[in-house]
């Protein structure tokens, strides 16, 4: 069934682990009431943010399922989730995850092609993917890894005329590149979703319809506000975006073992300890800068009504 993603903010789902490094499922749980307290509209699951490449396939199904079971009411889940190089294993790990009843599954973009290989290949092997799964609203992700594959306004374009495409999680970080996706699905389904921070303000003037960033980790509210409120209020939406654009530097840390960290200053009792990062690097000092923009996160909220 083609289902109608929300406008607005989908965070990058993380995942918390227990001490001897399996998912903690308790964390989960907790992170989905987080988001949820935050406003978020929808959570994009089984993600490079969720370590995607560092969990077997079984753990990202069994995760999803937990998901699906313990998501928030009338919060949108979309996932992704296949890491293989062949295309028939990817397929057959898209069709159990699309079995959990999930609103839209995301192809990541790089996995369909390699980096040398021309937007032809591409949209050949989208084609068989389109073909070889139920009918469901499908996105796409410009996942930066293993190497970034940024869909062209004229890929954007062949795709609208393929399938039932509705969301695009868009890492290009170029407004002008953005407004050329935009104007390339006019009048359709298929929406943008900005993951840099720091151009979300201009590319909602354009006509995205929402972030989906590494940032929504930290402090998603800002964002929901940003995102329902630019139209209305200009001048306070453009001080929220110069808060969250500057703040987004936190990316460049050592993500997502400082989100853990933040959502923990925030309450929610997780382990900061990932599979791609050594935790153990996360020293006293990049903990001082988490807790200050938490602090200041705050104060910002409380000042502006927020």
């Amino acid at each position: 069934m083609i289902k109608t993603i929300p406008n607005g903010v989908f965070p990058t789902m993380i995942t918390p682990y227990t001490e001897d490094n399996k998912v903690d499922y308790n964390g989960v749980e907790k992170l989905l009431q987080w988001y949820e307290s935050k406003g978020v509209d929808g959570i994009f699951a089984i993600c490079q943010s969720s370590e995607i490449f560092y969990l077997s396939f079984e753990e990202r199904l069994e995760l999803l399922k937990f998901i699906m079971k313990n998501a928030p009411k009338g919060v949108s889940i979309v996932a992704s989730g296949h890491t293989e190089d062949d295309i028939e294993t990817q397929l057959y790990q898209a069709n159990k995850f699309i079995d959990e009843g999930i609103d839209a599954y995301v192809f990541i973009s790089n996995r369909f092609a390699k980096e040398d290989e021309d937007d032809s290949v591409l949209l050949k092997n989208f084609e068989r993917a389109v073909k070889s799964i139920p009918e469901v609203a499908l996105g796409i992700y410009e996942c930066p890894y293993p190497y970034k594959r940024i869909i062209t306004p004229y890929v954007m374009k062949e795709l609208t005329n393929m399938g039932n495409f509705r969301f695009l999680k868009d890492t290009c970080c170029d407004i002008d590149m953005i407004k050329e996706k935009l104007d390339a699905v006019k009048g359709t389904d298929f929406k943008i979703y900005n993951a840099n921070a720091a151009t979300l303000l201009e590319t909602l003037k354009l006509g995205v319809s929402g972030y989906s960033g590494v940032m929504a980790n930290f402090h998603p509210e800002l964002y929901s506000y940003l995102c329902k409120n630019f139209e209305k209020e200009p001048e306070k939406a453009q001080l929220v975006q110069d808060f969250v654009g500057f703040f987004s530097v936190a990316e460049c840390q050592m993500y997502p073992v400082n989100a853990k960290y933040y959502v923990g200053l925030d309450g929610v009792d997780i382990s900061i300890k990932c599979r791609n990062k050594n935790a153990d690097e996360f020293t006293r000092n990049r903990q001082l800068e988490i807790e200050q923009m938490y602090s200041l996160t705050q104060e910002f909220k409380k000042n502006y009504n927020l």
